[in-house]
């Protein structure tokens, strides 16, 4: 009797050994910088790859992929690249992030606003764009940024350089996305109530388009459509969508990533 009450108690201070060690390894979680542009900058031979970052005010820090290019340290938010991860997601699910990190995926709203909050910070937004034929093209944005989740994560950008245009303010007046909420299946602030396109109206563009995006009546960019295969990738509603840059048929891209530098 005896030496079965040892037992269990050695056994007990093992779990509880385990126990504590685990949370001291918590605790001992190595943060690498406030983002991928600051660790680029501190350590100039830095490689692309998974990094542990904690934005100034973020009381957990959390990981994301960084491109580390000439130019400095990307922090990528949207990486597509085929139909593996299904982006038509549900609110909460783009507020969490899904998808791995490595992959495709998308960080999180809630991710994206950590990451560009504050008066005094200043992010440029990169969009790359891949379409079947070996063709890429990109755009940037300056002072881009989103308000918190009580606005719906509002885009906020500034002034286009690139050659692929500027689809987020359209490829017509009417449809600038710049200032819209977010919206996705379950959540909708795209501004439709109805809009009309010829015959047709329209009252949610998540569902017709395809994921989760900042929608203005719809749009011209839309890139968390769903993903189509060579061949069978033009004529879509939904898609990968850059429509200033291919057309003017709707094309949906081959892949796509967002990035951020802060600056």
């Amino acid at each position: 009797m005896w030496n079965r009450m040892k037992f269990c108690g050695l056994v007990l201070v093992c779990v509880i050994g385990l126990t504590d060690q685990s949370q001291a390894q918590r605790k001992r979680v190595v943060v690498n910088g406030t983002d991928c542009t600051q660790i680029k900058t501190r350590l100039p031979q830095a490689t692309s790859g998974v990094y542990v970052i904690q934005p100034a005010g973020v009381k957990y820090p959390f990981k994301v992929y960084c491109e580390m290019l000439v130019d400095g340290g990307w922090t990528v938010f949207q990486r597509r690249t085929g139909p593996e991860v299904l982006f038509d997601k549900k609110w909460n699910q783009y507020k969490q992030g899904f998808g791995n990190l490595k992959k495709d995926h998308w960080l999180g709203l809630k991710h994206i606003y950590a990451l560009t909050k504050g008066r005094k910070k200043n992010s440029t937004l990169r969009v790359d764009l891949w379409d079947f034929e070996g063709g890429t093209a990109f755009a940037e944005y300056s002072d881009f940024r989103l308000g918190n989740e009580g606005e719906a994560y509002k885009l906020h950008i500034g002034a286009y350089r690139g050659n692929a245009g500027d689809a987020i303010r359209g490829t017509y007046a009417g449809i600038d996305q710049n200032g819209f909420g977010f919206s996705t299946s379950d959540k909708d602030n795209d501004g439709c109530s109805p809009c009309i396109f010829g015959d047709i109206a329209q009252n949610d563009c998540s569902f017709s388009n395809g994921g989760g995006w900042w929608f203005s009546k719809c749009g011209s960019a839309d890139l968390n459509g769903d993903w189509h295969p060579a061949g069978n990738n033009i004529f879509w509603s939904s898609g990968i969508h850059w429509k200033t840059w291919k057309g003017p048929a709707p094309y949906s891209a081959k892949a796509s990533r967002m990035m951020i530098r802060s600056v």
